[in-house]
Parts: C-alpha cells; structure tokens; sequence
C-alpha cells in the first residue's frame, strides 16, 4: 500500500497546503483498488498533478462534514461521471453525508452516470472486502466525526511443498487444500493437516487515518499497533489548550499517542495555516522529541505502507 497527500492543511488552504485529502493506493496484485480520505475543496485540482484519475476511485471515506473536508467532494463526483466514467463508486461517512450529496447534485441539476451509494456509518466495522476491512472509530470534535482503521487480513503462511512430496504426496488438488489449512483424507488412509504443512501467517498491514480530534478514549484503540498512523497536529505544544478547546490536538499530544500505541510510524498532518515552512518543521521537532519515527506530511508525499 502506499498513501498520497493531496492536502494537509486545516481550515483554510495556503500557498503551499491545500486542504485535507489522501488516496490510499492498495496496489494488490489482483484487487488493486484506490480509496480517497476526505475531500477538501480543491481536491479534484489536486489529483491532476499526479498519475491517479477521479475515475479510478471506488470508495471514498469522509470523517466528518467540516467543509475543508468535504467541500470538494461535489465537483469530483461530478467531474468522474462528465468524463463518461460507469464504474460504480460507494461513499461512506458520518449521518448526513447523503443529505449533503443528494442535495448539492439536486440543487445545481447535477448527477452521475455511475451507479453511486452512499453509507452513513456508525462506530465498528464498516467495510470486509475479504482482503481488508475498515472500522470506524467515534473521535472527540465539535461535529460527529471518526477516524479510519484500514486492516489487511493476514496471508497464510507458504506451503512446504518439499516436506508434502518427501511423504508421497503429488502436487495437485490437494495441495491447495493443504495449503487453506484443511485436513485431508488420502487414498492410503493418511489424515494430513495442511496446518502442519504451513509457515507462520504473515501479518497484513494495518494503517489508522484520523479524522480532527482532542484527545479521546477510542484513540487508543484506534492506533493500536499500526504500521502508519495519520494523526492531525493543527497546534503547537504551547497552545495545546486552545487546540484541544475546540475539538483538535497538539503535537504532543499526537506523538504521545504514536507512542503509547505502539505505532512504528507517524505522519502528522491538517496543519493550521499560521504555520509556514519554518514553523512546519518546529512542529516536527516537538514531535520528535515524544516520538521519533515521525514525520510531516506535504502536499503530494508519498508514504509507502
């Protein structure tokens, strides 16, 4: 997997930052897919400077109905069906994410040609696709709002061929049913465990995208263990107490969680825009000093999973 930044800033773009969105490129051999975290006004913009295409998205996830996280999500939704795009699209997020796109496409005489659905989610599991799952976790922010937990499902373990025909056993049928893990019978009368027969599963990737947040008890939760954690960090330490008051987090407090997880990496973002370039890299100093594997997101970086 492999994680995009279209947009990193909070509130209100910059010269530099434009604001929140991601793409999530799955990249899987045989069901790749491209997914968009929010959708900031601008985003469509965005995704032409880069290889990825509107027509090319099959699930968007909104965390909350704050405009610099959705006010471009009807200009894309338009724009995917103008450029004769058919593939289905589902859009999932908070209760009254249909009543927004059903009406905005309704009062501009929009719609799409590409069958579109739309899912208001609540906390717990809100995709399995039988690769991945995605659950949804309740944040701490002025609007109802939640983050993200994208989980692989882990990959059995290989099969050891050599050991199977070392027993006589030839390559063949049974050898995918070995390698599923089931128990066969063969024509001598011998049980096989395919368990017995596998490496170690090998763990899939998991990746926790917040939505805007204070510090809150599913937080945890939420970052636990992850391979990458996308955590806003809209405020520096000194004015932790001005971010938190109104439903974000400083960069401490953003680290600190990296930390207490267990998450091998962190990747702040939405930063506020009174921070310039200099003031980015202050913020990613703070960080660093709770949370070594950290790291600031730019417009169009690129993070590998």
């Amino acid at each position: 997997m492999e994680l995009i930044f279209l947009g990193t800033s909070a509130g209100v773009p910059t010269r530099a930052r434009n604001v929140t969105a991601m793409l999530l490129n799955l990249q899987h051999p045989t069901r790749a897919g491209l997914w968009l975290f929010d959708c900031g006004e601008g985003t469509q913009h965005q995704m032409l400077r880069t290889v990825f295409h509107p027509g090319k998205l099959d699930k968007i996830f909104i965390t909350h109905l704050h405009g610099d996280h959705l006010f471009g999500l009807p200009g894309l939704l338009c724009s995917r069906s103008m450029a004769g795009n058919v593939q289905p699209l589902q859009i999932y997020g908070p209760k009254g994410i249909r009543e927004f796109v059903e009406t905005t496409l309704r009062l501009s005489g929009s719609w799409t040609d590409y069958p579109l659905t739309i899912e208001e989610v609540t906390p717990g599991l809100v995709v399995d696709d039988g690769l991945r799952k995605v659950t949804a976790y309740p944040l701490s922010h002025p609007v109802e709002c939640y983050g993200y937990r994208i989980e692989e499902h882990d990959k059995p373990g290989a099969l050891n061929a050599a050991a199977l025909k070392a027993q006589g056993i030839p390559a063949g049928p049974l050898f995918q049913q070995l390698k599923e893990g089931k128990t066969v019978t063969l024509p001598d009368g011998r049980i096989i465990n395919g368990a017995d027969y596998l490496a170690p599963a090998e763990s899939g990737k998991k990746v926790a995208i917040f939505g805007d947040t204070a510090p809150c008890q599913a937080a945890l939760e939420l970052a636990q263990g992850v391979d990458l954690l996308v955590h806003e960090a809209t405020l520096e330490q000194a004015m932790e107490e001005k971010a938190n008051s109104r439903g974000h987090s400083s960069t401490r407090q953003a680290a600190q969680l990296a930390a207490d997880a267990g998450a091998k990496k962190l990747v702040i973002t939405h930063l506020s825009s009174r921070y310039d370039e200099q003031g980015g890299q202050a913020m990613l100093a703070e960080c660093k000093t709770y949370f070594s594997q950290t790291t600031l997101a730019e417009d169009f970086a690129v993070v590998h999973i």
